[in-house]
């Protein structure tokens, strides 16, 4: 991974962290970000001392505001003349109903918005680095969720269970169609359940143990930096092999459906 650059949401805990650990020490520049400055230049001088890799840097936003995501994207822009892989790591599962500045439910807005929009405004430059790979970390908990656009920021009914598998069903959706999008420019898009992983997520949403972040690592790291898959595209991944994500997910009018939706919520599409 000499030479790659690689960005990784939410990665100064859990399964990103280990996984920018693990692609530090195959030699990439690795991107972390987190939103405590702080607590991300410690991580970040950790992951240093133990693969002996400098190329390892710290950005900084909270993914809960869209604002900020625009401000790391041109961060991103500003400091790198290319990017190789994009995972879109970062997520959270709340236990109540709560809105983010911009008026989206947090659930939605930190799990879906954020990499819909950050990877939409990084598209150029991995384009101008392919070959490059879109990577999102999704969850089995798709296959539980439903596509109610009347109830996308729970307006109607809030269940912390149902926003994640909302949010989660999301995450497939979006790497489906953005596969489609980018099909002939060299950028793949794929997405992944991790496993049950004993992660602060876990913990919150769940409160039951889990496999460790080693684990939940592998099948990042094999999407990040496999020869295998560096054409392989559209898929969904568990154990480091492609397997079927559910049905719903292949229904490409809701595909773009949504791809509008999350176009008019972010300002991409006025």
């Amino acid at each position: 991974m000499q030479n790659k650059v690689i960005l990784i949401t939410g990665s100064t805990d859990g399964i990103g962290r280990q996984a920018a650990v693990e692609l530090a020490a195959l030699g990439a520049t690795v991107l972390v970000h987190g939103r405590n400055p702080a607590r991300g230049n410690v991580v970040v001088e950790e992951i240093q001392m133990s693969t002996g890799n400098r190329k390892v840097n710290l950005l900084t936003a909270d993914l809960a505001s869209l604002t900020q995501v625009r401000e790391l994207a041109a961060e991103v822009q500003r400091r790198y003349d290319r990017l190789d892989v994009l995972l879109n790591n970062a997520g959270v599962f709340m236990n109540e109903r709560t809105m983010t500045e911009d008026g989206f439910e947090m659930t939605y807005a930190v799990n879906h918005l954020a990499p819909f929009l950050l990877t939409n405004l990084l598209l150029e430059l991995l384009k101008k680095s392919a070959p490059s790979r879109v990577i999102t970390v999704s969850s089995i908990a798709h296959t539980r969720g439903r596509m109610d656009f009347e109830n996308l920021q729970a307006e109607k009914t809030f269940g912390g269970y149902s926003a994640y598998a909302l949010s989660k069903l999301a995450n497939v959706l979006f790497a489906h169609q953005l596969a489609r999008q980018l099909e002939g420019t060299g950028v793949t898009s794929n997405c992944l359940h991790p496993g049950v992983i004993g992660t602060k997520l876990l913990r919150s949403g769940f409160n039951m143990p889990g496999g460790s972040t080693a684990d939940g690592a592998e099948t990042l790291i094999h999407l990040a930096s496999s020869p295998e898959v560096e054409h392989v595209t559209g898929k969904y991944f568990q154990n480091k092999i492609s397997i079927s994500s559910s049905p719903v997910t292949y229904d490409e009018t809701l595909q773009r459906e949504l791809w509008k939706v999350s176009q008019k919520q972010t300002g991409l599409l006025e």
